[in-house]
């Protein structure tokens, strides 16, 4: 009893606490995505906010095409002009789960915006999982997928992947990993390459 009493002092509590907290960010998803989004509103996870495109950059390849859940194809021809914003994302990705609500209010954001483009394509391909996922949490997200393969341009290692085209379809940034896109800091930078594109 008396061997009992004394490991229950504060610290091997505070420790067994942390051991139990770091074993279910790796076990339980959901709790990785809890601890993610927390983050992201602190301020340690920030969409970026300054362009990286120059004047001599090539343009993405008019090749990218995206079919949404509707059948209707999006080439990248039809979003010249406009400031377009792609998100490579997955279901069963603790990270792009965090990022969610954060993309779901830029969208809504811009979503009367004809300058703005929000494109959040699952790599898997899967409609009726990412539908599902939406209509779950309901968030008015469109769905998209690769129709084509994806050209060496807009390539990526990890997701999720956030890839901002200006108006005349350079990169002007390039994101891996989740990031609070609904940050004013971030919709500024959109809203300036919304003006430098008149």
């Amino acid at each position: 009893m008396n061997k009992f009493k004394a490991l229950l002092t504060w610290k091997n509590l505070a420790n067994a606490l942390f051991l139990l907290i770091c074993v279910a960010i790796l076990v339980i998803p959901a709790v990785k995505v809890f601890l993610i989004r927390a983050m992201m509103y602190v301020g340690l996870m920030r969409p970026p906010t300054e362009s990286t495109a120059r004047a001599s950059a090539t343009a993405a390849p008019a090749t990218f095409l995206l079919k949404s859940s509707n059948d209707s194809l999006i080439t990248m021809d039809k979003l010249r002009g406009k400031i377009v914003i792609i998100n490579f994302w997955a279901t069963w990705c603790p990270p792009c789960r965090a990022e969610m609500p954060a993309l779901n209010e830029l969208y809504q954001h811009y979503q009367n915006d004809p300058r703005v483009v929000v494109l959040p394509v699952d790599v898997d391909g899967d409609f009726t999982r990412s539908q599902k996922f939406m209509d779950t949490y309901r968030y008015q997200l469109p769905v998209y997928k690769l129709a084509a393969d994806l050209p060496a341009q807009l390539s990526f290692e990890s997701i999720p992947t956030t890839i901002i085209l200006d108006s005349k379809s350079r990169i002007a940034a390039k994101h891996s990993g989740a990031a609070n896109y609904a940050d004013p800091a971030f919709y500024g930078f959109i809203d300036q390459l919304a003006k430098a594109a008149r």
